[in-house]
């Protein structure tokens, strides 16, 4: 490994960069943010068995409520039919009209699209000027 990490060192040395001071206070940033491997957390930690035991009962429990809830408003009565009064019908439903067109832009959303393509357009190239790197 230390030969694949010398070999490494010497190809970046040879790799001519420009850096931007806002690209290297983000990686300063990004590694004064990492905390070495021994403090990090080794998983989840367990959780006693009463904590298993609560849950479960609060499972039962609560799918025999709803059982039970199921079981009282379950009455078996015919449904309603409606009458209709003699000579009288109920009218069909008609078509409904549907004013269905094409969406288009106005004066002030077409602006906010070019305002929009034009900062993507601003970040794209300080992204491109950040990385650029010259073989």
């Amino acid at each position: 490994m230390d030969k694949f990490a010398n070999r490494l060192r010497e190809d970046a040395s040879h790799i001519d960069a420009e850096i931007s001071a806002q690209l290297d206070s983000r990686i300063q940033a990004s590694l004064a943010a990492i905390e070495p491997a021994a403090m990090r957390r080794q998983g989840p930690k367990r959780r006693p068995a009463w904590f298993w035991l609560a849950s479960s009962l609060t499972g039962v429990v609560a799918a025999l409520a709803v059982i039970a809830v199921l079981n009282v408003n379950d009455v078996d009565e015919p449904a309603a039919v409606p009458r209709a009064a003699a000579g009288n019908t109920v009218p069909p439903i008609g078509v409904i009209d549907l004013d269905v067109r094409a969406a288009t832009l106005t004066d002030p959303l077409a602006r906010e699209l070019e305002y929009l393509q034009a900062d993507l357009k601003k970040a794209e190239e300080l992204v491109r000027g950040d990385v650029r790197i010259d073989f």
